[in-house]
């Protein structure tokens, strides 16, 4: 049984490594559409200061994004569409830890 899980393991390694090279298409991905995160804010009545305390962001992050010269990446955008599609949610999580 070991054998046969580390030729599965193996296999996938191989496969992660040739779709990274960009010889194999992945079986799926994730596009993000990107995200107007001052109306997400806005719609919060937040402060960028404010809102930057509750997504444990600096100012200067959410400055960057809101003007552009950064764009949101992994956890922090998924956060963002987070707070955009759920903003109660958000809010009872950020009651609650706090």
């Amino acid at each position: 049984m070991k054998d046969e899980l580390f030729a599965e393991l193996e296999a996938s390694v191989k496969e992660g490594g040739a779709i990274l090279r960009g010889e194999k298409e992945a079986a799926r991905s994730f596009h993000l559409n990107r995200l107007d995160i001052k109306r997400i804010r806005e719609g919060y009545q937040l402060t960028q200061q404010q809102f930057a305390a509750m997504l444990g962001i600096s100012v200067r992050t959410l400055r960057n994004w809101e003007q552009g010269r950064r764009v949101p990446e992994g956890p922090a955008m998924v956060l963002l569409q987070v707070a955009a599609k759920h903003p109660q949610a958000v809010l009872d999580a950020v009651r609650t830890a706090g």
